[in-house]
């Protein structure tokens, strides 16, 4: 690729549709249904999904992110992105989970309108990816490969026979030094991966994807036309909600379940991969996590309250407990609020078979399925102590937030508020309370909390009654446009 060329592509605008609906445990206990890998910062302050934001925003070639993500995600979508700054195209909500392709194929009828046209780059959120001259390069040869007509994939050069992705291999050289894709590998066992490598011309799969809309629309057409209609129908009868836009359930719904990989990219002549040194994690694993991480002397990644001894070779995280670790080698150990994973660091695969024997135990899949702390799009609330006929919450309100005007029918609250200043509303009567001041909700009132300050508002929320859950809420008037 000659200077001019690539001054020219990297002066073109691509339009980011970022994949964010994912909801894997395999990084359980800290990633849930509530909250998955994507939205959690594993090893440092932001998320996954908060450094796929910044990466972007950061590279002058690309315009605003479109996010595809459901309806349990979309407030977490929108604070994080807030968060750090990072103004969105759109949030595309997906009514059911229909795989990649679907939710793909409606993120480029927006992109259509927004640019029509243009380049396209779809990308995980929940990829870590260091960006250096290998990333750089990447991108621009997909862009002039793209530009060309081609379905761009990025294969990743392998650096060991992993299992646990799918394999490219490389044909032809194209003008735009990207590669004519030969054929897609299943994920291999260790010998055949081992045999792929030995051989040369097959790179990791990445799952990221760049092309342009009017060539995505026509291998549509002829591959895909049921996924593409599908996409169509829901975006013509997609209702504005807030940042959100709602995709319709039914139209949506009639799509194949089916991945952009099957769909087009193994159907397709036109594929093209471009083969990067790009230095990459799908953090699909503890053990992922623990190559991808900052190993101090003795080989261990460590994060939140840890002391460790003579430990090496172990990945050790916590989230509020003080965790010390003595005199042992290849652990795991991975603290959350409430539960505790502790095995063999060679062996955290096995995580997801784990979890799937606690989903089964009615008493246990709770653990699977919510975090202590649960964020809600005014703040949050974490569990401190349940009891028979009682519940203690600590609520946290952002400045300038409000809860829902609610009533219970099962239970009465008492509030007593530990840091900032509260307005509450009770049967029609305002008050304002400061530190060490409380209130009683009686059960059935009608009430309301706000934080007027500009600090966080800390509540004590104690609950007593016949029935403690989170459906035994009556919203009357909520801004978030929750019922």
């Amino acid at each position: 690729m000659g200077q001019d060329q690539a001054i020219d592509t990297a002066a073109e605008t691509i339009t980011p549709i970022i994949l964010a609906g994912g909801a894997g445990t395999r990084l359980w206990p800290m990633s849930r249904a509530d909250r998955p890998k994507q939205f959690l910062a594993l090893m440092g302050e932001k998320s996954l999904f908060q450094e796929t934001l910044l990466r972007l925003v950061s590279d002058g070639r690309y315009g605003a992110p479109i996010v595809i993500t459901n309806q349990d995600y979309r407030f977490l979508v929108a604070e994080q992105a807030m968060e750090v700054g990072v103004e969105l195209a759109t949030i595309v909500l997906e009514p059911v989970a229909r795989n990649t392709a679907p939710a793909i194929a409606a993120g480029v009828l927006i992109a259509e309108t927004r640019q029509p046209g243009g380049l396209v780059h779809v990308l995980p959120s929940d990829h870590r990816i260091v960006v250096d001259a290998a990333y750089d390069r990447a991108i621009n040869v997909a862009m002039e490969a793209a530009r060309d007509g081609a379905l761009v994939t990025f294969g990743i050069d392998p650096t060991e026979p992993a299992t646990g992705f799918g394999y490219i291999e490389a044909g032809e050289k194209l003008a735009s030094g990207a590669f004519v894709v030969k054929r897609f590998v299943e994920k291999p066992d260790t010998e055949r991966a081992t045999a792929m490598i030995a051989q040369g011309g097959f790179s990791w799969n990445s799952g990221m994807f760049v092309f342009t809309t009017e060539s995505f629309f026509e291998a549509c057409r002829q591959h895909a036309p049921d996924v593409l209609a599908a996409a169509e129908a829901a975006i013509a009868k997609a209702v504005a909600d807030l940042d959100f836009l709602r995709l319709d359930r039914d139209a949506f719904a009639a799509a194949p379940a089916i991945s952009i990989d099957y769909a087009l990219f193994e159907k397709t002549d036109r594929a093209a991969v471009v083969p990067a040194a790009i230095i990459w994690s799908d953090l699909g694993s503890w053990d992922a996590v623990w190559k991808s991480g900052q190993q101090d002397e003795r080989g261990n990644v460590w994060h939140g309250p840890v002391t460790l001894g003579a430990v090496t070779q172990s990945l050790v995280f916590s989230e509020r407990h003080h965790v010390v670790v003595e005199g042992i080698d290849d652990i795991a150990v991975l603290a959350s609020e409430d539960a505790i994973y502790i095995g063999r660091l060679s062996a955290a695969q096995q995580v997801g078979a784990i979890v799937k024997h606690l989903q089964a135990d009615p008493v246990t899949r709770p653990l699977t399925e919510s975090h202590q702390t649960s964020y809600r799009p005014w703040g949050g609330y974490s569990s401190i102590l349940v009891g028979e006929r009682f519940q203690v919450k600590r609520l946290f309100v952002r400045p300038g937030k409000r809860l829902s005007l609610q009533k219970h029918h099962h239970r009465a609250e008492h509030w007593v508020v530990v840091r900032g200043t509260a307005e509450v509303e009770v049967d029609g009567d305002r008050l304002v309370l400061r530190e060490n001041e409380s209130v009683y909700i009686p059960q059935g009132a009608l009430h309301r909390l706000s934080n007027p300050g500009k600090i966080m508002l800390e509540v004590i929320e104690v609950q007593t009654g016949s029935y403690l859950g989170e459906d035994d809420i009556v919203r009357i008037a909520d801004e978030f446009g929750r019922n």
